[in-house]
């Protein structure tokens, strides 16, 4: 009878316990992923309250034009159609990157 007692010793606990501390710990490592990406990447501006503009890969032809005003999103990219066809535009002036980064518009 002792020995069947010890077989069944309430001191055991839920073996399920276990899978749930692994998912906690699962979810913990995707967020802090998630901070680290955002942050090595420098798009901390995605979740400011701030409207801004981002170009990707500006000049080449997957570009794309990412606004954001308000709490509105938006993403442009430029189709073959517009890049073959110049003649719907007309050009209204240059623009220059400096040393710096800086990017100088000057209106023709």
């Amino acid at each position: 009878m002792n020995r069947n007692k010890m077989l069944h010793s309430s001191d055991d606990g839920d073996p399920m316990a276990t899978v749930a501390n692994l998912f906690d710990v699962a979810m913990v490592f995707a967020v802090a992923l998630m901070v680290a990406l955002v942050t090595h990447f420098n798009m901390t501006e995605i979740f400011s309250k701030e409207d801004y503009t981002l170009v990707k890969n500006p000049g080449k032809e997957n570009m794309e034009i990412i606004t954001k005003e308000g709490e509105k999103v938006k993403r442009y990219t430029p189709s073959e159609d517009q890049q073959t066809d110049r003649k719907k535009g007309k050009r209204i002036g240059v623009a220059y990157e400096l040393e710096n980064g800086e990017v100088i518009y000057v209106p023709e």
